[in-house]
């Protein structure tokens, strides 16, 4: 079950968000009386509510907003008990000093926005000697593995307990919570207005992530990055899962570049079954792996990682996305080796450039690779067999094919492009990966000059394609997947 927090500053307000929500599908709600911005009414809160509530009331060294007197907070919290509300949300600190009555349930809470603490079973357990009906601790994540601890600790817990992570590398938590045993998580009612860091909108929750429909064999998938806020893989992933009718989840792990070790490690305790892989771990996972496909070994970068019992099997999917992408561009070209001796110039030296570079050099093209960092580009032309240039030098090159590898033009800087438009000549193939949005500068450009253009969208549905057959063993929905990640990218898209 997911419980929704409003907080808005009038009880009108508050009353109207309560019943939208239910009307769709809420089935819990938190009132936080704290961001009511007058004498607070409880009554009209809560008489006729068209659902179980819990009411809170936070102090602002425990994330809230309560000016008033500490008495009249404590008043607030007794007559909720004294009207009967399902719920009620005590501090640590104060739970002691209100004492049960009634058929409410009582809350213990403790918020730590610094850290999450070594000892989170000991502070379970002076928390649930509190009188407590369920135990909620919510702490600030810095680390992946602060999710499995947490996570962990609510699945050994004899009492119902909600734990949650909070800060974008937390987000797991709240997603992951019922398949630990957890019997609710937050979510709050619109994206643009969390009442705290890392909280997911209701929308979010339930109809990308189906929280609802999470339990403990549900699969765990996911993308690992960072950052990963920009990510959509798991929006058209989670809808495959919903299409087919699978009982599997796909989770977006923000994982520092220092901690990839130990979410590695991690994955198979918190049940994560495959996961896609991006920027900046497509070359550091690969110490991790048992196996790899050739094209792996190869471009010397992975994109998609099975955990096979205790094995980690590598792929990489950017490979044959791109290269279905550049022949779908052909239109029909008989000639059975196109790319043969033409000039390729590949922008960029990460993970997906090393993967495109891989599959143009096989296809016996003419490579050059410019990165920013011209140390990357001379180290993977040495791996493939191609030559490095200087970034600065790009436009000496006259190329056939212009690869954008880089992240320039990605939303939000939607007026930026890796290539001045003056450079582009109408006989060219001009192939930008960058899919949010789907028309980049680069390209709308490339269109006007008459080159043969090859857009995001395209190679990050076939290579997600790719991903969810490794992840499921069947056929993927790819003309769905194509139509999900467009409505996703809604207007950055459209060109």
């Amino acid at each position: 079950m997911i419980c929704v927090s409003i907080g808005r500053g009038r009880h009108k307000q508050m009353k109207a968000e309560h019943g939208h929500l239910v009307e769709q599908g809420a089935r819990l709600v938190e009132l936080r009386l704290d961001y009511i911005r007058r004498d607070v009414n409880l009554k009209r809160l809560i008489d006729d509510r068209p659902c179980p509530v819990i009411i809170t009331c936070r102090r602002e060294r425990d994330g809230g907003k309560w000016a008033g007197t500490e008495q009249a907070r404590m008043m607030l919290l007794r007559a909720a008990i004294a009207e009967g509300v399902e719920y009620v949300d005590l501090e640590e600190d104060v739970a002691g000093d209100i004492p049960r009555y009634g058929k409410t349930k009582r809350i213990v809470s403790l918020h730590d926005f610094r850290e999450t603490p070594d000892d989170l079973e000991t502070i379970w357990e002076r928390m649930a000697g509190l009188d407590a009906d369920i135990v909620k601790i919510s702490t600030m994540a810095h680390s992946p593995h602060d999710n499995l601890r947490m996570l962990r600790m609510v699945k050994k817990a004899i009492l119902p307990t909600v734990g949650i992570c909070m800060g974008e590398i937390g987000t797991p938590s709240r997603i992951l919570a019922g398949k630990f045993g957890a019997p609710f998580t937050y979510a709050t009612f619109h994206h643009e207005r969390t009442l705290a860091p890392g909280q997911l909108s209701f929308r979010q929750m339930t109809d990308v992530f189906q929280y609802d429909k999470i339990d403990e064999n549900t699969d765990v998938y996911g993308v690992a990055a960072d950052p990963i806020g920009h990510s959509l893989s798991p929006i058209i992933h989670n809808a495959a899962f919903r299409r087919l009718k699978l009982n599997k989840v796909y989770v977006p792990f923000r994982v520092p570049r220092e901690d990839i070790d130990d979410f590695l490690f991690d994955c198979r305790e918190m049940g994560v079954k495959g996961l896609s892989i991006t920027i900046p771990h497509k070359e550091s996972v690969l110490r991790h792996l048992a196996k790899a496909d050739s094209s792996v070994r190869g471009i010397g970068a992975a994109n998609t990682i099975i955990f096979d019992d205790d094995q980690a099997l590598g792929y990489n999917t950017d490979f044959k996305a791109a290269m279905d992408s550049l022949d779908a561009s052909l239109k029909g070209d008989p000639t059975e080796k196109p790319f043969a001796g033409k000039a390729a110039l590949v922008l960029g030296a990460g993970g997906v450039s090393r993967a495109i570079a891989f599959g143009l050099v096989q296809r016996e093209a003419q490579v050059h690779i410019a990165s920013r960092t011209h140390m990357r580009s001379q180290e993977l032309a040495e791996r493939l067999g191609c030559r490095a240039i200087e970034w600065d030098e790009r436009y000496d090159l006259k190329p056939d094919i212009i690869v954008n590898g880089t992240p320039i033009g990605m939303h939000p800087n939607v007026d930026e492009s890796p290539y001045d438009r003056k450079h582009l000549k109408p006989a060219m193939t001009v192939f930008d990966t960058v899919y949010n949005p789907e028309q980049t500068l680069l390209l709308k450009e490339a269109r006007q000059v008459g080159c043969t253009v090859i857009t995001g969208v395209e190679m990050f549905v076939r290579q997600a394609a790719l991903q969810f057959r490794l992840f499921t063993g069947q056929t993927p929905p790819v003309k769905e997947m194509r139509e999900d990640l467009k409505r996703a990218i809604g207007p950055h898209g459209r060109g």
